[in-house]
């Protein structure tokens, strides 16, 4: 897109942000519901995930069969499905607008429309969908940061009442990284309490769920998002793996031994549009290697597995606290790097092996040494404060049970 259509696009934008908002004002007529409470996840492209749906768990559990909340969930997709105690409802401009005009309280862990309007009473919680990242964001795009990108940073900001972080890395970089200049909640991350809560039910549910055998080991491969917010216009797309998934199985059967079962993911915004993962030399999902793409939560799944693969994803932060591990696999990272910014990291400081090739990587595997990761991990925790305890949850729950009692 050149720059003359670009600005096109977000004068555009702007027009449509300006009626936006215009009918969230004309929706003040009705009432705010004092113990209503509105999720939403990618936008309304995900369904029950992430840091939104561990906080809804908690709320849930805190109530027990009283009717104490009305949870709402914006959703694109309503087959998507949804527990006892949450209403789901179709993500259509009108009912967003009318819900979030009525609720006490939102939560979300990605951008409300450009346009929203928050009245003063309501509290919205930002938990973003990442804590510790790989990727550039906001301001540390620099250039690459597009005009329309940080415009619809800067407005949702100001709508924030907290953010949530899980270490000091996170709290100290939000401000550049988010555009926002407000409070700051250290909380841990929601999606990371069933690492320490429900590790050892999930690791057999998840086992029985995609029929794998009791001892069977688990790797999960989950390339992170490819696209974006460019200049002015949305881009999703994606391109087939070229991690060699017989190489893989072959190195990890060698080095720790057992039927070794894949388990591939695509990130929410793309697996949202796909049916399935497209592998390499028509390669086809059988019982050794599963797509889960189209489950809702991948954390959930996570919880379950032995090694994790991705490449830019966040994940990588979160899979660490089970002190599995984490290989990165970045077959395109000088691509990548001109396409998104630098990454937030010097390759040098973190805990995982970095490959660039399937080769690399088969050597990384076979050299794992599980005491010195565990000792390189338990330090880079220890240098960025990182808070991962089981009760991210109950911190954020006690502060939507405060805003709404009181």
């Amino acid at each position: 897109m050149g720059k003359r259509e670009e600005e096109k696009s977000i004068r555009r934008r702007k027009r449509k942000a300006y009626v936006v908002n215009w009918v969230y004002r004309v929706l003040r007529i009705f009432p705010i519901k004092r113990k209503k409470i509105v999720f939403t996840t990618f936008e309304g492209k995900g369904g029950f995930c992430c840091n939104p749906r561990y906080i809804a768990e908690e709320l849930l559990r805190r109530q027990g069969d009283r009717d104490v909340y009305e949870m709402v969930w914006l959703v694109n997709n309503m087959k998507r499905q949804f527990p006892m105690g949450i209403r789901k409802v179709k993500n259509t401009f009108l009912n967003r607008a009318i819900h979030l005009v009525t609720a006490r309280v939102w939560v979300d862990n990605s951008r409300k429309a450009y346009g929203t309007a928050k009245r003063k009473e309501q509290l919205y919680i930002q938990t973003w969908h990442g804590a510790l990242e790989f990727k550039a964001v906001g301001k540390f795009r620099g250039e690459l940061f597009p005009e329309m990108a940080y415009l619809i940073s800067k407005y949702d900001s100001r709508l924030v009442d907290y953010v949530l972080s899980n270490s000091e890395w996170c709290t100290k970089r939000y401000p550049k990284m988010l555009l926002y200049n407000g409070e700051i909640l250290k909380t841990g991350s929601p999606r990371c309490d069933i690492f320490i809560t429900r590790r050892i039910k999930l690791y057999k549910r998840i086992r029985e769920y995609y029929r794998i055998p009791e001892k069977g080991k688990i790797i999960m491969y989950a390339p992170t998002f490819r696209g974006g917010g460019q200049k002015g216009k949305r881009q999703v797309y994606s391109e087939e793996p070229t991690l060699d998934f017989q190489k893989l199985i072959n190195a990890l059967h060698k080095k720790f031994h057992g039927a070794w079962y894949v388990l591939l993911r695509l990130h929410p915004q793309l697996a949202a549009q796909m049916e399935a993962i497209p592998l390499k030399n028509n390669i086809n999902c059988s019982e050794r290697i599963i797509d889960v793409s189209q489950a809702d939560d991948m954390n959930e799944i996570l919880a379950a597995v032995d090694v994790f693969i991705t490449d830019y994803s966040s994940a990588a932060f979160d899979a660490v606290n089970m002190r599995i591990p984490v290989f990165l696999y970045m077959d395109d990272l000088q691509e990548y790097v001109r396409e998104r910014g630098e990454l937030m990291w010097n390759m040098d400081e973190l805990p995982f092996p970095v490959s660039e090739t399937n080769d690399q990587l088969e050597k990384e595997i076979i050299k794992f040494d599980k005491n010195i990761y565990n000792e390189t991990v338990d330090t880079f925790l220890k240098k960025y404060n990182v808070l991962e305890d089981g009760h991210a949850s109950e911190r954020v729950a006690d502060v939507i049970e405060k805003h709404i009692l009181k």
